[in-house]
């Protein structure tokens, strides 16, 4: 009989007298006539689903390095799960090669993204953080860009 409530249970064709009777059996009972009730397996699968209004504390670093060496700042920022915009430009153009190339490979390892965002000014985020959508002037600039080189 019990197995026919939980099949009724679950299809929502339980009457309410048999939830009452269903409520009045003890744990040990409930325990040996089926592994989980219903309501129990709904429970387990909500609990990996994630509130998006539980991160409050979300931050957006702004960086803007002198040298290589600051490169190491922005990837713990990374690391520790933060979008961090990289302001380039008082840097020299080879090392800001060395640090876009340092950080497109933290960006990689963590399973995130990083994206131009301006005149040597880039986005990187983590993998909490998706990209979407571009910017048409950078692209214009990347091909302005690419025929200097």
């Amino acid at each position: 009989m019990g197995v026919m409530n939980r099949f009724m249970s679950f299809l929502g064709l339980q009457e309410e007298e048999e939830v009452v009777e269903r409520e009045a059996l003890t744990q040990h009972e409930e325990e040996e006539l089926a592994p989980a009730p219903v309501e129990h397996r709904k429970n387990q699968r909500a609990g990996n689903v994630v509130s998006i209004h539980s991160q409050k504390n979300v931050k957006v670093v702004l960086y803007e390095p002198r040298s290589y060496d600051e490169a190491q700042e922005i990837a713990d920022h990374l690391r520790s799960h933060r979008t961090v915009v990289v302001n380039l430009q008082r840097v020299r153009n080879d090392q800001a090669m060395r640090i876009i190339d340092f950080l497109s490979g933290t960006v990689y390892a963590l399973g995130g993204g990083i994206s131009k965002i301006g005149g040597n000014i880039f986005l990187c985020t983590p993998d909490t953080v998706e990209i979407q959508g571009s910017i048409s002037e950078i692209l214009a600039d990347d091909q302005d860009y690419n025929r200097m080189r």
